[in-house]
């Protein structure tokens, strides 16, 4: 099965798992699995806005950074731009945040909430370069909209 049909797949399932659940922890938590168990990545997780910090959530994967400062690193990035980033290759990126040194790319998604303003981020990491894509971006950023409901 190619990436968009894996995507359109775990698309659906998703929607099936959080329909009428209201506990955003909830949400995240099976979001993240979801994600993780169906793509395959190294590390699937969100980070919830709390003040001006990204403070870790549900995840699945290695232990992570527990407190990224707003604008800070690929997730805080992602917050103050309130736009998807993707990073080929994490090295490069300028004041990347490295919780661990086996990451090598990223996709960090806004997660926004119903007034509009970012919530949470979802991290996705990868031990190769170059994993994430337009296909990538497209889906994330729309099960990050399903997610708020």
């Amino acid at each position: 099965m190619d990436k968009i049909e894996q995507y359109k797949q775990l698309t659906s399932q998703i929607r099936s798992l959080i329909e009428g659940e209201t506990d955003a922890v909830a949400v995240m938590s099976n979001v993240a699995a979801a994600i993780h168990q169906t793509m395959g990545f190294w590390w699937t997780g969100f980070y919830r806005v709390a003040g001006e910090e990204l403070v870790l959530g549900p995840f699945q994967g290695p232990v992570a950074c527990m407190h990224i400062p707003f604008g800070r690193g690929v997730c805080g990035t992602a917050w103050k731009r309130a736009e998807t980033v993707v990073v080929p290759d994490v090295e490069q990126f300028p004041g990347h945040i490295a919780c661990s040194s086996e990451s090598r790319s990223e996709i960090v998604v806004p997660v926004f909430g119903h007034d509009n303003t970012v919530v949470a981020v979802l991290d996705i990491d990868s031990r190769e370069l170059n994993t994430f894509d337009e296909t990538d971006r497209q889906y994330l950023e729309e099960i990050c909209k399903i997610i708020i409901g």
